[in-house]
């Protein structure tokens, strides 16, 4: 078939294989940025089931490219149509056209040289999909660190807590064995007795973490104080980011124990691939639901001090802002975190309520309760002076009677006399 491209989606990345210049034009056509497989786990893919004695050797001449699953490319599977396979979470189909022009024609194809026909086969490859969807997040994890603290392995190493020395052995321990896969191309039953043991200690390591980041939230929670709340957060907006990098750091092995996971089961027991794939899935899925709660947890806290800094922002022109500041520092942190790791976030930070801000709303409220105190005033005037001249008429024609009266009693005395 000419100008072929099988699709293969796992709901994390999307793989396009075919020739070279189709591949190329594909993701050309597409708007789509992709990662090379590489010839080495291209033949790995072709080399599984029967497949291999018909056709191995055009399918490890072709190209492989795998693709972050983002809104663009996620938009490409929908586009052309991909069938899911209930029992392994697969999108797959091909997209053909004639003359190098690639359309929106999907067949599913059966024929020699399709990977998606044989079962061992898009199990080796959806095998491989994990592996490069983890590493693609191994390789975000490492730019976090970098980016937040280009000492953050001076920073770890300095801790004393002893979860954290057993974790920084445990990498190392992890690093060699990845190191040897990518010399040798599988993972030995040597090597992997080497790591075997390392996933208790990372997660033994990630509920330390996770309690030191709800030791914090629980800390906020206590402080009332403004003063106390500035000193706090300030504390807190150090504190969390070390914790955050713990939490990367170990999720970046836990993500490397299950690349060499696969490449042993491959190597071991080939027909476990997929359903051990699935399994890895589901856990990964419920260690970034565990890591969300908690630092969500801590957003919250510190959305709601920067919240509570912002109504006594009159009383505290200085120390509020501080708090809103180092809250927003925590927010956008831990946003960060979650960006790399991939858990989608909700919340955005808080914005500062400076002090001329919140002093001019105060202003405009009591100008406003002062035309209308005005206006009351100027009403009760206009009562009191309204009773005031009623008074003082009634007094004015009190004081002309008796006047009247005084001079009329005086008048009849002076004819009696």
């Amino acid at each position: 078939m000419d100008n072929e491209i099988q699709l293969i989606s796992d709901g994390d990345g999307l793989t396009v294989i075919g020739s070279e210049t189709d591949v190329d034009r594909f993701l050309v056509s597409e708007g789509l940025s992709s990662k090379d497989v590489g010839s080495r786990r291209l033949k790995s893919v072709a080399g599984a089931g029967a497949v291999v004695a018909q056709a191995g050797s055009d399918i490890a001449a072709e190209s492989a490219c795998w693709v972050k699953l983002t809104r663009e490319s996620a938009q490409v599977v929908k586009k052309y149509g991909l069938r899911e396979s209930s029992k392994t979470g697969l999108s797959t189909g091909v997209v053909k056209g004639p003359k190098g022009q690639i359309r929106g024609f999907v067949e599913f194809a059966s024929g020699p040289r399709s990977l998606l026909g044989n079962p061992a086969v898009l199990a080796r490859a959806a095998g491989i999909m994990a592996q490069l969807a983890m590493q693609q997040t191994m390789d975000e994890i490492t730019d976090y660190l970098a980016a937040i603290d280009e000492k953050v392995d001076e920073v770890l190493r300095a801790q004393e807590d002893a979860a954290l020395s057993d974790m920084i052995g445990a990498e190392l321990v992890i690093e060699e064995a990845m190191t040897i896969r990518e010399q040798v191309g599988r993972v030995s039953e040597i090597t992997w007795s080497k790591v075997q043991a390392t996933p208790g200690t990372i997660a033994t390591t990630q509920v330390y973490a996770l309690r030191q980041l709800d030791a914090l939230v629980e800390k906020m929670e206590r402080k009332t104080k403004i003063g106390d709340l500035a000193e706090a957060a300030k504390e807190v907006e150090s504190k969390a980011q070390e914790w955050l990098a713990v939490l990367a750091r170990c999720f970046h092995l836990q993500d490397a124990i299950a690349v060499l996971e696969l490449d042993r089961v491959l190597d071991a027991a080939p027909e476990e691939l997929d359903r051990h794939r699935l399994g890895i899935r589901i856990a990964r899925r419920n260690r970034l639901d565990l890591i969300s709660r908690s630092t969500e947890r801590l957003v919250a806290r510190m959305n709601a001090t920067a919240g509570a800094a912002n109504a006594k922002v009159l009383l505290h022109p200085t120390k509020s802002p501080a708090v809103v500041q180092s809250s927003n520092h925590v927010v956008t942190g831990v946003h960060d975190f979650h960006g790399r790791l991939g858990i989608e976030s909700g919340r955005r930070p808080s914005e500062t309520r400076r002090w001329a801000v919140a002093a001019a709303e105060v202003r405009d409220k009591a100008l406003e309760t002062g035309a209308k105190g005005v206006g009351a005033a100027r009403s009760l005037g206009n009562e009191t002076l309204d009773r005031a001249s009623s008074v003082k008429g009634k007094l004015s024609s009190g004081v002309a009677e008796r006047v009247r009266r005084l001079r009329e009693d005086e008048g009849e005395r002076a004819e009696e006399g």
